[in-house]
């Protein structure tokens, strides 16, 4: 009983998978779909970091003096960027 179903829904689920990831693995040929290709790529190497990408000093020390803020409003020891450790007894 299980070998016929499987033996009649496989095929269609992966038909199905491949209409619909064949668009997706298709080369870009639309110039306006290439350069967001291109953007999606240069923001990724720029991400690298961790860090804010393209920002200013004017930025960062916005960010900084905001994770202080948060840091004193909250009484928080650690990075506050960083999740908490539950800890359960």
């Amino acid at each position: 009983m299980l070998t016929q179903r499987l033996t009649i829904n496989v095929p269609k689920a992966i038909k199905r998978n491949i209409g619909i990831l064949a668009p997706a693995l298709q080369k870009a040929t639309d110039p306006i779909q290439k350069l967001f290709i291109d953007k999606i790529h240069e923001y990724t190497a720029k991400s690298v970091g961790g860090k804010l990408v393209d920002a200013s000093p004017e930025i960062e020390k916005e960010r900084q003096s905001e994770l202080d803020r948060i840091r004193k409003q909250y009484n928080i020891q650690g990075d506050p960027k960083e999740f908490p450790k539950l800890k359960f007894a």
